[in-house]
């Protein structure tokens, strides 16, 4: 395990080259995309005296709008790697190309230092890329690779071709994150929290963020105020436990957006625990203009149940709806998330949860599963599948349960991703 964070913190006076790398994969949709740890770092190294810029290869080329400040990104047709050769899709890179990346760079001070971050475990392709592309373009400049993927995949991450990689999860640092480098902002993101109460076996927050944590109210607010004046019409929480002490933490700093910043749209993508939603949640969330509200069904059949620890029962759920619905949401504005491609989950299973959101009035939101390193279903996946381990792009959630463990063909899929959205 690799720890750079003293070295981090003994820079002063330095020239840093954040970078958020191109993703190379089958589909890439914008759901209020920004490199949020990179953007803390930077704005933490920025206070202790160091010049910071940021080429964000995602939102730098973005070909249109869309609605809610997001994106369209564009994107360009690549051969698909061996390891997806049978596989009947496109294969696509989203971003910056090899010109696209070379004029950013040249617009922009020679660094000192050059930090690329990463997310997805399957997305390396676009993280190798960039660093050679770096490394080209800039010689002799180091470069350091942090973020999820080499966390979780630190053997796989020492191939990147970085002379340093950060393979031990950093903690927030207490600095305001340097959302200005973007100049203008279409939407803005908050983290509220970090890690997450609970232990669902097939998610990855408490390798990342060991404890669940609270951040401070009045720093949260500081950071909403900094992206609204640079023009944020939305904001997307990026929280993976929004409503978890909500009345201490979650009502303050709602009634803090209401009062500061009205008419401020909010989003929740990464989806809501659904037993925290009583009415007074419900009709907090529609006050404070929450515009996108996912809910963390995931299933209510028994192999999901298991996986999530019971995360919630179908009662809990349909009263959740139902309170969402009175508070004065539409139906095609309550989205839930329905879990796929469980070891052992049945496509009957899956059908059933969805006809199931139908009936309350939701919307089914399909969720494929991806195997993640470290996780306790994870390790149930080796058992069958070894050569997930090693080769990270067949933990892709578009291709493991179709294509790597054949749990749900690819035949079900497309019937149940009909279902979803044509249930008639």
């Amino acid at each position: 395990m690799s720890d750079l964070s003293r070295f981090l913190d003994s820079l002063e006076g330095c020239r840093v080259l954040g970078v958020n790398p191109p993703v190379m994969d089958f589909s890439f949709f914008d759901l209020w995309a920004k490199p949020l740890g990179l953007l803390f770092l930077l704005g933490l190294l920025r206070k202790r005296g160091n010049e910071v810029y940021l080429i964000d290869c995602i939102r730098d080329s973005a070909a249109s709008d869309k609605k809610y400040g997001r994106r369209v990104t564009a994107r360009r047709e690549i051969p698909k790697p061996e390891a997806y050769r049978q596989i009947p899709r496109r294969f696509w890179h989203y971003g910056l190309d090899v010109e696209g990346l070379a004029s950013r760079v040249r617009s922009l001070p020679r660094p000192d230092l050059i930090l690329v971050t990463s997310v997805m475990t399957y997305w390396y392709k676009g993280v190798f890329w960039c660093i050679e592309q770096l490394k080209d373009l800039l010689p002799g400049v180091p470069v350091i690779l942090g973020g999820i993927y080499p966390v979780l995949c630190p053997e796989h991450a020492s191939l990147s071709g970085a002379d340093e990689v950060q393979t031990v999860p950093l903690p927030l640092p207490s600095a305001t994150p340097a959302m200005d480098l973007y100049g203008r902002l279409t939407f803005g993101v908050a983290l509220s929290s970090t890690g997450c109460p609970r232990r669902c076996t097939y998610c990855a927050s408490s390798l990342l963020w060991p404890e669940f944590r609270r951040r401070d109210l009045g720093r949260l607010v500081a950071e909403v105020d900094l992206q609204v004046d640079l023009g944020a019409e939305d904001l997307a929480f990026y929280d993976d436990a929004l409503l978890a002490a909500k009345e201490d933490h979650f009502y303050p700093l709602c009634q803090g957006i209401i009062d500061r910043h009205p008419g401020l749209r909010l989003h929740a993508p990464n989806g809501l625990h659904v037993r925290e939603i009583d009415r007074d949640c419900a009709s907090m969330l529609h006050r404070a203009g929450f515009k996108t509200i996912r809910l963390s069904l995931e299933g209510i059949d028994e192999i999901n149940l298991e996986a999530g620890g019971i995360k919630a029962t179908s009662e809990e759920y349909r009263a959740a709806v139902s309170r969402l619905l009175g508070a004065g949401y539409r139906p095609d504005q309550v989205e839930t998330y329905v879990l796929v491609g469980l070891p052992g989950q049945k496509a009957s299973d899956i059908a059933e949860t969805i006809r199931f959101v139908r009936s309350l009035g939701a919307k089914a939101k399909l969720a494929q599963y991806s195997p993640i390193p470290g996780t306790p279903l994870f390790r149930e996946v080796l058992c069958r599948h070894p050569e997930v381990q090693h080769e990270p792009l067949l933990q892709n959630n578009t291709v493991y349960s179709p294509f790597v463990s054949g749990e749900i063909t690819a035949e079900e899929l497309q019937h149940l991703k009909d279902l979803a959205n044509y249930p008639g």
